[in-house]
């Protein structure tokens, strides 16, 4: 599994991910560390299939004991299957995610970490005198979802908005936006089940401060691509798959 740094002021941001051994068919995801003293976020630590390499990767730059949060943006298995495997491993640590899913994500299995449930209108974390906020992205594309706000770093990870569906050796970041859009329409035309949903994100995020836009799927925005994806996403209309016609039916 590759690992890069992307932020290193005070505390630490990496990200996991373009391992070249997982299985062919597994949808390739980005899962993310923030460090800061003597804790340890993991941000969508991935699903069930990933753990082994994921956890070997985690262990070259946090000792386990310091690996005391875990969030997970929503309930897909691609975010937090590995979460009995991470119950096993860490019993004292505490699970971030929008309460909508306490019972769904129950079912991958936590009899030892601790569920903390965050509110629809979000909220925040103290990891050793850093504060990340969580932000809401509700139906983006999960109906309770939350993306996680660094105002120091000025990164934003944004979950499943911004995924592009690329094969495994791909570029960790965006070189060429209009080239990468191609890479990331169909995703969200599909996934992203509502306009009315897409323009309060959009709206919110315009608010914040973001040099890094850091999505689970697909490739890291840098700068002005940014405020690129914002303005292309803006345009885009969403939920498409309402509008088509049943299969069999007449023209």
């Amino acid at each position: 599994m590759n690992v890069i740094e992307l932020f290193d002021q005070g505390h630490q941001w990496f990200v996991f991910g373009r391992d070249p051994g997982k299985p062919e068919r597994v949808i390739d995801t980005n899962q993310y560390m923030v460090r800061a003293g003597r804790r340890v976020l993991l941000i969508d630590p991935g699903g069930i299939e990933i753990f082994a390499p994921m956890l070997g990767a985690n262990l070259h730059y946090a000792r386990i004991e310091q690996i005391t949060d875990l969030f997970a943006s929503h309930q897909d298995p691609d975010i937090i299957s590995s979460l009995g495997l991470w119950n096993q491993t860490l019993p004292d640590a505490k699970l971030h995610a929008p309460w909508l899913w306490e019972g769904f994500i129950r079912h991958f299995g936590m009899d030892n970490i601790e569920f903390v449930p965050i509110a629809d209108e979000g909220g925040s974390i103290d990891l050793d005198g850093v504060e990340l906020q969580f932000i809401p992205a509700h139906y983006m594309h999960s109906s309770g979802n939350h993306n996680v706000y660094d105002p120091k770093a000025k990164i934003l990870m944004s979950g499943d908005v911004g995924a592009a569906l690329e094969p495994a050796d791909s570029p960790m970041f965006v070189k060429d936006f209009d080239s990468h859009v191609d890479k990331m329409k169909m995703f969200h035309e599909r996934w992203m089940p509502s306009n009315r949903a897409k323009n309060d994100w959009i709206a919110r995020v315009r608010e914040l401060d973001i040099d890094l836009m850091c999505p689970q799927h697909g490739r890291i925005f840098r700068g002005d691509d940014v405020k690129r994806f914002l303005d292309w996403f803006e345009e885009l209309e969403v939920g498409l798959a309402v509008d088509r016609d049943p299969v069999g039916a007449g023209a």
